[in-house]
């Protein structure tokens, strides 16, 4: 009897420090799990404040020059699927402009002859006369100076890069 005493003894001693492992390991665990999840929360938050507004030196915007604007719309429509809204009326004639979900797109017009059809990709600037003056400076040449676009929707400039490369340039202000 003395020995099935000793036996539940040692086994309630067992259950108890087993139970005691558990519960250390289950607070552990709950407590690894809590700060997992708000490590990713914390840094997604700092990540969303350091992001600039503005996105310095990205192509935002590709304009197509065209010498049939509806024809180049339909045919980037049917094979690549892009979508347009409503074409702007502007002094030039009509501007059909498409929009990515990644916030970038661009627009089509016609082209002004003597120009040549083409393409001219647009970056995003923090100040559009300052990134102006500093292209001239490096070796640009003039093509378009700033101007303020109709509506509200930013300011633009064009110039021709080293190597008679058109590149534009978009500012919110």
């Amino acid at each position: 009897m003395a020995k099935r005493k000793a036996m539940k003894k040692r086994a309630k001693r067992v259950v108890k420090k087993s139970t005691r492992k558990l519960a250390k390991k289950g607070a552990r665990k709950a407590a690894s799990k809590r700060s997992t999840t708000r490590r990713p929360q914390r840094a997604a938050r700092s990540r969303r404040a350091a992001a600039p507004s503005v996105r310095l030196g990205v192509i935002t915007h590709t304009e197509l020059a065209s010498a049939d604007p509806q024809a180049t719309q339909v045919w980037c429509e049917r094979v690549l699927g892009w979508k347009f809204g409503d074409a702007v009326s502007t002094p030039t004639g009509p501007y059909h402009m498409w929009r990515f979900e990644n916030g970038t797109g661009g627009g089509i017009r016609g082209n002004n002859p003597p120009e040549m059809p083409g393409s001219i990709p647009y970056c995003e600037v923090a100040d559009i006369r300052a990134t102006y003056s500093k292209a001239l400076a490096a070796g640009a040449t003039e093509m378009f100076p700033p101007e303020q676009l109709p509506g509200g929707m930013g300011w633009i400039a064009i110039v021709a890069i080293p190597g008679g490369v058109p590149m534009g340039f978009w500012a919110q202000k």
